[in-house]
């Protein structure tokens, strides 16, 4: 019954899924896409992530910005490893800005926005979404290969092969799903003011790979650094609790 209502109401009002992982950069999406006029449908994932206080944040953006649901799923990525995020391999400390843009970094988790988005596929089919939002960022994106562009384009065909909205839509000459990644060419900078003029609470967010026991970020790696960055370039006071004060 749930579900029924939740698909009656988005026909009416214009449905989209929105991945939020509780960082800047996905809070400032939904932002983007409740501005736009769009009922979200948030979806979220544990994967065994040991940056898990990123969980929390979205659950309070989700919350905050007025998000019309807020689905957690758990999807074990430990199983297979590979990556700083999801195996017992140390996060990467206090690299410069050309360290940080140049190969892949072991924070990269094989496959991960691959799956997220395959997962938001069958939510957007079972809500009646037509959109998912994603904030990945080909500007500052560490090297991870599946925020570019051309990864987004692609997964977009993708998905109109291999869905039921996707075939129907192509079939009758209409356009399927669309995957909107209206962050992927902007500086950190320019999403913080982005997402200020929205009113996104920064301080609702998490962006740290290798938290303390608290939830404070440990202010040294890659992540922490962009948003640090970030946020002093963008002349917005950075409200982030980092390890030592």
């Amino acid at each position: 019954m749930a579900n029924s209502r939740l698909q009656t109401e988005d026909a009416e009002a214009g449905a989209a899924v929105v991945l939020l992982s509780g960082g800047l950069d996905s809070a400032t999406v939904l932002a983007v896409a409740k501005e736009q006029g769009f009922r979200c449908h948030c979806l979220s994932f544990d994967y065994g992530q040991r940056h898990r206080f990123e969980l929390t944040a979205a659950a309070k953006v989700a919350e905050h910005l007025g998000a019309a649901e807020h689905v957690v799923m758990s999807l074990d990525l430990r199983a297979f490893g590979g990556s700083a995020l999801t195996a017992d391999i140390a996060v990467p400390k206090d690299r410069t800005e050309r360290a940080i843009g140049e190969g892949i970094p072991v924070t990269y988790v094989p496959a991960r926005n691959l799956i997220f988005l395959s997962i938001a596929m069958g939510l957007a089919e079972v809500r009646g979404a037509g959109v998912i939002f994603i904030g990945v960022n080909a500007v500052d994106y560490s090297g991870y290969p599946d925020c570019r562009p051309e990864f987004i384009e692609s997964f977009a065909r993708t998905a109109n092969l291999a869905t039921k909205v996707g075939v129907d839509a192509l079939g009758a000459g209409r356009l399927g799903l669309r995957i909107e990644a209206p962050l992927v060419k902007l500086t950190k900078a320019e999403i913080i003011r982005l997402g200020a003029g929205l009113g996104v609470d920064f301080a609702e967010t998490h962006s740290c790979y290798d938290p303390g026991l608290g939830g404070e970020a440990c202010g040294r790696c890659d992540s922490c650094a962009l948003r640090r960055a970030g946020f002093i370039q963008a002349s917005v006071p950075d409200p982030t609790r980092y390890a030592g004060g």
